[in-house]
């Protein structure tokens, strides 16, 4: 998977993955590798949310209060 890969995109797909687990019969053969996608998916957009929380939170201490 891309390192690169925008969160919105990577949540796009894994709605997609979603989409089709929900509303179409699984298919056994590919199941495995859906899941597969969908837990690097979830880890990279985990990844990318904390790395900007923490981004957002020295900026703010950075500030110092200030107004």
């Amino acid at each position: 998977m891309k390192d690169d890969m925008k969160y919105e995109d990577a949540m796009r797909e894994l709605e997609r993955i979603v989409a089709r687990m929900e509303n179409e019969e699984p298919d056994i053969d590919s199941l495995g590798e859906q899941l597969r996608r969908a837990q690097q998916l979830i880890k990279l957009c985990k990844a990318k949310l904390t790395k900007t929380d923490k981004e957002i939170k020295d900026i703010l201490e950075s500030d110092g209060g200030k107004e």
